[in-house]
């Protein structure tokens, strides 16, 4: 009885512990030896082509709007200097996304790298972020598009009727058929093509920087006639003071978000190693730059105090008289949605589309289409129902669940940096088809090296033998200090893993206890203060101990070599995940109820369906060393 007991009390534990070592297997960087069946995606897109993704998703019409708000409200003529600093701080995340799309060049972006570098169950939370970012993104975007038209064609009276804001009386729901057919029509486009979609997203995208440009040449002809108003204030530069100037940073970081659209289409990419890295960075500088020269316009030619909250750039040319700019001011806005939404609508299907081949999700979003090269299935089933969205919901409420989705993936990607150049994963998945030459490859390599322990053995012998040998084989076999000494010095690399692994975690902790207790301004000040002590000492240990340890020399040869590598490792990933994370602290309560309540659903769509369904199910794990073996000796046998 006893006996049986322990039997069960065993299976169980080993049930478990397989059943977690399941939750954090690791999937291997797609590369030449991956082949995967059927039609691929069509390799097209040139660094202007990403670039043009990256800009017109990045540059909503949030900034029309954005200027006039926070400098109002937080900064005042300051607010380029706090464009500057959250550009500082987007570029931190982009350095890291350039080198793992460079390493990792597949479909997927924060997901695929997850999925690599972290485990299996992060990269699917990741994912489930990402898809409802994407979807209520693309949703919200639509819905403001509609207003902007009808003020652009001077009212929603001169709209078509078919077009108009309606209300379901018995419902009360207002509908918005011109934001469903905007999402259908870019659906659509999507469909024919990445390089016809990426053209019009190029022309779009050139319109709305245009606008910009006409803002900044025209509003500075005006301030230097004005002699620049804004800046001569009683107040000074900085009216709100240096906590001001850093909560405007905080807001207009969110209009940042997009340049990770670019990894989207690593896929698609002519030349990943480059262009990918390029796209990122050309990306982010000019839209640094435009962002920072239009506030430097429009704060200087209005005080900040006399800014239009809702139409900040029109009613600066309206009090200067040029109304009629406000045309090309809307023109800017409209084109400035319809950009952003291309690009937010782009890379979902592409994100399905890796999780399906993964197994997590249903092989019906891994199909491509034979003739546009392009994941069609996806791309309508996600503009479906995004444009369901767009028609009954005013998404507006949920619009912070965006962030959300955009922050976690920000933060695993910093973290994936780290444990690429600290620990990177030793063991890679094979199908079990390749069974029969790992176990010959294994075979072999184990032969070659206990012949090569006989040959050290006899070396030994000689050594014994011959006392006039050198200094090293003397000591080796005299002092057996010496010998225990080179023995613990082969078994350092696994020590020193060990050790980042564990301060990687640590930093982690000391990161959610310190944005926690900066956060929770409910807590009683000694409260916050002592448990932002604690988390700061811990963070700082960690990562002096992270800082003084050798990186990982696997680091050289894991995924794509020779593309962009992320500098000032491990400071850069650091402040990367303690920025993220204190914005992902900032954010409301009832933002985080409701994102809990979409990663609990995902949770369990991930029990029920992908956990059982995972390509890596009956995978079977072989040292790095063994690969490429394997991979020669499969080929020649098919040959």
């Amino acid at each position: 009885m006893i006996v049986s007991m322990q039997d069960k009390g065993e299976a169980l534990l080993s049930k478990c512990s397989k059943g977690f070592k399941s939750l954090v297997r690791r999937k291997q960087v797609d590369s030449v030896h991956v082949r995967r069946e059927g039609h691929q995606l069509a390799r097209k897109l040139t660094a202007l082509d990403l670039t043009a993704i990256g800009v017109g998703t990045t540059i909503g019409a949030g900034v029309y709007v954005l200027v006039g708000t926070v400098a109002r409200e937080h900064t005042g003529p300051a607010l380029t200097v706090s464009f500057l600093i959250a550009g500082l701080a987007a570029a931190l995340s982009a350095f890291c996304y350039a080198e793992l799309a460079s390493r990792c060049p597949s479909a997927g972006s924060a997901y695929h790298y997850t999925y690599i570098c972290i485990g299996e169950s992060v990269a699917w939370l990741i994912g489930w972020s990402l898809i409802l970012e994407y979807t209520i993104g693309g949703a919200a975007i639509a819905r403001g598009i509609s207003p902007n038209i009808a003020l652009f064609l001077g009212g929603e009276g001169n709209l078509p009727a078919f077009l108009v804001r309606h209300t379901i009386p018995q419902l009360g729901v207002v509908v918005d058929p011109c934001a469903a057919i905007l999402v259908l029509i870019v659906t659509f486009l999507l469909c024919a093509g990445i390089k016809e979609s990426s053209l019009v997203q190029t022309i779009v995208t050139t319109v709305n920087v245009c606008a910009m440009l006409f803002i900044i040449v025209a509003g500075g002809y005006l301030a230097c006639k004005t002699g620049w108003v804004g800046y001569e204030l009683y107040g000074g530069f900085f009216p709100f003071g240096l906590n001001g100037m850093l909560a405007g940073s905080a807001i207009v970081f969110f209009s940042y978000i997009g340049f990770d659209a670019v990894t989207g289409a690593a896929e698609e990419t002519k030349r990943p190693l480059r262009d990918l890295p390029l796209g990122i960075g050309m990306t982010l500088t000019l839209c640094c730059i435009l962002y920072m020269l239009v506030s430097v316009v429009i704060v200087g030619l209005v005080p900040y105090y006399a800014l239009n909250p809702d139409t900040p750039i029109s009613s600066a040319f309206s009090a200067n008289g040029m109304q009629w700019a406000a045309y090309i001011v809307t023109a800017g806005a409209v084109t400035a949605l319809c950009a952003s939404l291309m690009g937010s609508l782009l890379p979902q299907p592409r994100l399905l589309m890796a999780m399906a081949r993964d197994g997590l999700l249903p092989a019906f979003f891994s199909d491509i289409s034979t003739r546009t090269h392009v994941p069609v299935k996806s791309t309508l089933t996600t503009g479906m129902l995004a444009a369901v969205l767009a028609f009954f919901m005013d998404v507006s409420e949920l619009s912070g669940m965006v962030s959300v989705g955009t922050l976690l993936a920000f933060t695993v990607v910093a973290i994936s940096i780290l444990i690429l150049r600290y620990a990177p994963p030793e063991e890679v998945p094979l199908p079990s088809s390749l069974q029969q030459f790992i176990d010959s490859v294994r075979k072999q390599l184990d032969d070659d090296s206990q012949s090569m322990e006989r040959k050290e053995f006899n070396d030994v012998d000689i050594v014994e033998q011959s006392p006039s040998q050198s200094d090293h084989g003397e000591a080796s076999i005299q002092y057996p200090l010496i010998e225990k000494q080179f023995s613990e010095d082969k078994q350092n690399p696994q020590r020193r893993r060990n050790i980042a692994v564990w301060n990687i975690a640590l930093f982690c902790i000391g990161v959610l206890v310190l944005t926690s207790a900066a956060s929770a301004e409910y807590l009683p000040s000694l409260v916050r203060f002592s448990l932002g002590t604690v988390g700061a000492a811990i963070l700082l240990c960690s990562l002096v101990v992270l800082a003084c340890l050798n990186q990982d020399e696997a680091r050289h040869s894991f995924g794509h070599t020779g593309g962009f590598l992320c500098p000032f490792v491990p400071f850069l990933p650091a402040a990367c995940i303690l920025i993220n994370a204190y914005l992902l602290m900032s954010l409301g309560v009832g933002t985080w109820i409701r994102v809990s309540i979409w990663l609990i659903m995902g949770a369990l769509v991930y029990i029920s369906y992908g956990w059982r369904h995972s390509s890596l199910t009956n995978a079977v794990y072989v040292p790095m060393a063994y690969l490429d073996h394997i991979y020669r000796a499969s080929s020649s046998h098919q040959v």
